[in-house]
């Protein structure tokens, strides 16, 4: 009996990890995305206006995360907290725009940004990858930024650790183009629904919301499920977050694009 299954799960395995057939879009075409922006440069902090003006500068496309405050603006921001970038243990989600707004980025003039003023400012000069941060389905989350994207005229892309996003995406905006972000949690430790967490290093949900590319840590490139998922799809893969030219060098042949910081590839 046990022989006869194991065939079965083996097919279900590679049906899941399977992402569909692949898509071609301009935005794939870019190799390299600035994390958060092209900052730790003369005090440029992460996911600021200065942050992401020195990417189009450089002519860097830019990665940047997007969540929401306690009146629903969606800001420009990667923690769900302001304590390590503004020294507040407080929440975003905690928060209205206005009160946010108070608090310096880094110690330095910058404040957090809206996601629309950096929609803007960037005018479709650069493409955009843009992270939806959620620790929940935020359904209104995925809506808002899709109806600010709507407007927005110039090359981008999605992406997210919650596999809700991608699906919501696929679901009400196909034409999108959808990243999965992952990582192998365990290794790194992170607290949460394990059985969740799991599933997504394992990229078992990709059936289901069909990306079109893949951004996974990149010291975890041989990741098994990684691997037979590229090999069977072809799916482009970008090495996220490449912080020194060294480890640059030592993993680029492994990725298709690069999601770097802090220095110049």
């Amino acid at each position: 009996m046990i022989l006869i299954l194991i065939p079965v799960f083996v097919l279900l395995y590679l049906y899941m990890i399977y992402p569909g057939k692949l898509r071609k879009h301009p935005v794939l075409e870019t190799k390299y995305f600035a994390h958060r922006g092209l900052h730790g440069f003369d005090g440029i902090p992460e996911n600021s206006m200065k942050a992401f003006q020195n990417a189009v500068d450089h002519g860097y496309g830019i990665e940047l995360d997007v969540q929401l405050t306690k009146d629903d603006v969606m800001v420009v921001h990667h923690d769900y907290d302001i304590k390590r970038t503004c020294g507040v243990n407080k929440k975003i989600r905690d928060l209205t725009y206005e009160q946010l707004r108070r608090y310096p980025l880094m110690e330095t003039k910058e404040r957090i940004p809206r996601f629309v003023d950096v929609l803007e400012m960037v005018h479709g000069q650069v493409p955009l990858l843009v992270e939806l941060k959620m620790e929940h389905c935020d359904r209104k989350l995925c809506r808002l930024s899709a109806e600010a994207l709507d407007r927005y005229h110039g090359l981008y892309c999605m992406e997210s650790f919650h596999p809700y996003a991608l699906f919501w995406f696929r679901m009400n905006r196909p034409e999108v183009i959808r990243g999965q972000l992952s990582m192998n949690f365990r290794k790194d430790q992170h607290k949460g629904n394990q059985l969740a967490y799991w599933a997504e290093q394992k990229l078992l949900t990709n059936f289901a919301t069909k990306p079109d590319f893949i951004a996974y840590k990149y010291i975890y490139w041989d990741e098994p499920s990684l691997r037979l998922c590229r090999r069977i799809s072809g799916i482009p893969v970008y090495g996220w977050t490449f912080r020194n030219k060294k480890e640059y060098e030592k993993y680029r042949k492994k990725f298709y694009g690069y999601i770097f910081e802090k220095f110049l590839p």
